[in-house]
């Protein structure tokens, strides 16, 4: 032990118990675990490993009937941001059309 020791040993971390007041220790999993309560329902949440697995999981993915809503409202979106750049770029529509 040096001359200097007393100012450069380092301080201990304190420790601190906490205990939260209602906490149920019956209860199911960790209170401070922090998960959320849609986890179950995503594909998303833990990837299959491997070719074979991604493919996998792409064809269930396709498999799964989706909101017919969100199809049209997706198309009607792509299909107003074509026109507008059609729009900007100046394009001649004429040329598909015989005269």
């Amino acid at each position: 032990m040096g001359m200097l020791s007393k100012f450069t040993r380092l301080k201990r971390s304190k420790k601190f118990d906490y205990a939260p007041r209602y906490y149920d220790d019956k209860g199911k999993g960790n209170p401070f675990k922090i998960e959320p309560k849609l986890d179950q329902f995503r594909s998303t949440l833990n990837p299959a490993r491997g070719l074979k697995g991604k493919f996998g999981s792409a064809m269930s993915d396709v498999k799964r009937q989706g909101d017919n809503n969100i199809k049209v409202r997706m198309a009607i979106i792509i299909a107003v941001l074509v026109l507008i750049v059609l729009y900007i770029i100046d394009f001649d529509i004429s040329i598909f059309f015989p005269k």
